[in-house]
């Protein structure tokens, strides 16, 4: 029996997949493929496919994995009535409480009367005008005799 699956290749966290036909004893990993119907980047989304192969190989027999007959739909090749449609998973979400667009809007508070004293107050604890001109020591020098 044949199968349409996807075969790995790209460098190691960059994957890329090739579209092929094969013989559903072996491994995707074997090399030893019936036929290359084209390669799918999952990182860019893009897909080249050859509709004609595909269908080809579909009408006489070919069992498409999930992810494949899913693309395969995406790109408007006509699958098999015997095809079933990948089922869409229900997703859900594990802590919707931590989630920012479920939380509730943040309550402002406007106290304008009590931001004015603040200022006063920060105003009233820095020390006097104390200037740091170096051209006047604080201090005389105190003359040491000996």
């Amino acid at each position: 029996m044949l199968v349409i699956r996807m075969q790995r290749t790209g460098r190691k966290g960059h994957a890329m997949f090739r579209v092929v036909v094969q013989d559903a004893r072996r491994t995707p990993t074997s090399g030893k493929i019936v036929a290359y119907l084209g390669s799918y980047d999952p990182h860019a989304k893009q897909v080249s496919l050859d509709h004609d192969k595909a269908s080809f190989y579909l009408e006489h027999g070919a069992q498409p994995s999930p992810r494949v007959a899913s693309i395969l739909k995406a790109e408007k090749v006509k699958l098999p009535s015997w095809v079933a449609a990948p089922k869409v998973k229900a997703r859900a979400v594990r802590n919707p409480e931590k989630r920012r667009s479920t939380a509730p809007a943040a309550v402002v508070i406007k106290e304008e009367k009590a931001t004015v004293p603040a200022l006063e107050d920060t105003a009233a604890a820095q020390p006097e005008d104390q200037s740091t001109d170096s051209s006047q020591p604080d201090e005389a020098p105190s003359e040491a005799t000996a």
